[in-house]
């Protein structure tokens, strides 16, 4: 055979042997669902209606405890997207921009998590809140944009508050009164269950955001109906509470936010709660819209589906009602992974109850598709859980706050350390209100001493990324 032609054999088996790896790649189906606390049927909560999100969760594993690295949605997505804490970026901005972001990960040698599987051979895709508002465009294939906030207005078209008054936050409840597909949630929806409806040539990575349930909490009255708002539970709340803990843990509670005290003397606590899991409802009703189109499409079977909330939410726990904490109720948050057989060892499904992070969805992803890691990133691949959810996984989850202050999970401990020096420890086991500040208790100085240790030990505040 001729040299050219041998050549040219060469290059032709190459590339239908890439095609083939990239035929074999599994989709990505990347969920975020804004300001979602850890209330579902699936983990046990009977109050709160969620079909879609508790038949996923039995289709996967869901995680009791995954910890977001910054209780606000800007930078906790942006850790999310990059693998990088949020400090690692190098910010002055609290809220950075998403193309600051993108641009900040590729100056360090790295990609966001869509820009490096489309690196890879990936379609990307995204449609709604992803970011602290969408996604840069540079490295998306297709964008379905973002609409804004459900707002009510009054009837010279400028918008109103119904419920709560204060100017510092969007928080505020009531029925929205138009037609639920004006609704960003609605639209987003929508748009991926066309993306789903399409033929894709190439493996893809559909990221969709949904807003609910997001402040303000406006949603049609239906899902206030699902609803008897004298029967709900309200959550567990301490008057004395603050009696035990530092003046720097007193400074985060948001001034302008609805605080619990007030709510029980005004009898609108039950009220706001009502609200809120209307909008959760909400929320799963359009999460499951996308899973129903997923699983009439041909992708059904060769799709990883992740299901992540930013952080947790107070509801009236440790007086307030916010995130921007380090408290658990803030740190906490949901995470759902489907795998398909074909990227797993063993199937598993069920509940994991180790500590992990929202950071580690990065090389967990990059994991599961079959790609090279992406050695720039922190965190760690959460396949061996996906695979045995009880494997051992004595890892620690961290969590920070902008003005220096810092927390740590490690099994059922939690500490918290503010910039003062002040400190917080919670064991819990018996104490999982968190109620009870054991950081002065003589028996638990070894166990501050090993959590303060942590810090330096994983080197959080190291601003070099790994080699």
């Amino acid at each position: 055979m001729k040299p050219i032609a041998s050549l040219f054999l060469l290059m032709l088996q190459t590339v239908l042997i890439s095609s083939q790896c990239l035929a074999e790649k599994p989709n990505v189906l990347f969920i975020a669902v804004d300001d979602l606390n850890d209330w579902a049927g699936y983990r046990g909560d009977k109050q709160v209606i969620t079909p879609n999100m508790d038949k996923l969760a039995g289709q996967g594993v869901w995680f009791s405890n995954a910890y977001c690295q910054y209780a606000l949605c800007g930078p906790s997505r942006a850790s999310i997207m990059s693998g990088l804490y949020y400090h690692q970026l190098n910010s002055k901005k609290l809220q950075a921009p998403d193309q600051f972001v993108e641009d900040q990960a590729q100056a360090m040698g790295s990609e966001l998590l869509h820009g490096y599987l489309k690196n890879h051979g990936y379609k990307t895709m995204a449609v709604g809140k992803i970011q602290h508002k969408h996604l840069a465009k540079k490295k998306l294939d297709l964008s379905g944009g973002r609409s804004g906030w459900a707002s009510i207005k009054d009837k010279d078209g400028k918008k109103i508050k119904i419920n709560f008054r204060s100017k510092k936050t969007l928080t505020d409840w009531a029925v929205y009164p138009f037609d639920e597909k004006k609704l960003t949630d609605s639209k987003s929806a929508k748009w991926a269950v066309e993306r789903l409806q399409e033929k894709h040539d190439e493996p893809f990575m559909l990221i969709v955001g949904f807003l609910h349930p997001h402040v303000p909490w406006y949603v049609p009255q239906k899902y206030f109906d699902m609803y008897d708002k004298e029967k709900l539970k309200l959550p567990p709340y301490n008057p004395n509470d603050f009696d035990d803990l530092p003046a720097a843990a007193k400074g985060i509670i948001n001034d302008g936010y609805p605080r619990t005290e007030w709510a029980k003397d005004e009898n609108t606590w039950r009220d706001i709660i009502h609200a809120y899991m209307a909008s959760i409802t909400f929320a799963d009703a359009k999460v499951g819209l996308v899973l129903d189109a997923l699983e009439a499409s041909p992708y059904r079977d060769n799709t990883i589906v992740i299901l992540w909330s930013d952080h947790g939410y107070h509801m009236g726990e440790k007086n307030t009602f916010q995130k921007h904490t380090l408290w658990d109720r803030s740190a906490v948050a949901p995470l759902i992974i489907k795998a398909p057989k074909s990227v797993l060892k063993t199937k598993q499904t069920g509940s994991c109850d180790r500590v992990v992070s929202m950071v580690d969805l990065y090389p967990t992803l990059v994991d599961l598709c079959g790609l090279p890691p992406n050695k720039k990133v922190v965190g760690r691949s959460l396949k061996p859980l996906l695979e045995n959810p009880s494997q051992a996984w004595n890892y620690p989850a961290f969590t920070f706050k902008n003005t220096g202050h810092r927390s740590v999970q490690f099994g059922p401990y939690r500490y918290i350390q503010y910039e003062d020096g002040s400190m917080e420890l919670y064991d819990h086991r018996s104490d999982p209100n968190e109620w009870k500040n054991l950081a002065k208790s003589p028996e638990k100085q070894q166990v501050v001493k090993r959590l303060q240790a942590m810090f330096d030990k994983y080197k959080v505040f190291d601003q070099k990324l790994k080699n």
